[in-house]
């Protein structure tokens, strides 16, 4: 199915294809405090509709995950894994997906915080 999603304001605004069966609700530190469902899906069926200087980068411990948030409104859409190669991942904010019941998916919690 086809989704378009974006952060408050629109500046920061995305689409993708994906079958969507659920969520993840992570308990790592950054997760956690942003009360992110998400949703992975391969890098390549995402793309991003807006750019430049309203798309923020926040990384931390290893440095392996680009967490791309909103310089105007704050809200983080997405995530994206910065390994090279084809099968790196996105992860969708699916709070942020336009017109998505968010209740009607099952919802997986993953132990971040201890990973």
């Amino acid at each position: 199915m086809f989704y378009k999603g974006s952060c408050h304001c629109g500046r920061v605004a995305f689409e993708f294809e994906a079958e969507l069966t659920g969520a993840v609700r992570c308990n790592c530190s950054i997760c956690s405090r942003k009360g992110a469902l998400l949703c992975a899906i391969p890098h390549e069926s995402l793309t991003i509709l807006a750019w430049g200087d309203d798309l923020g980068t926040y990384t931390f411990g290893n440095h392996a995950i680009a967490h791309r948030f909103c310089r105007s409104c704050g809200i983080h859409p997405f995530a994206e894994d910065v390994r090279s190669g084809s099968d790196r991942s996105a992860y969708i904010n699916i709070n942020c997906v336009i017109d998505l019941d968010t209740s009607t998916l099952p919802i997986f919690n993953f132990d971040g915080r201890d990973v």
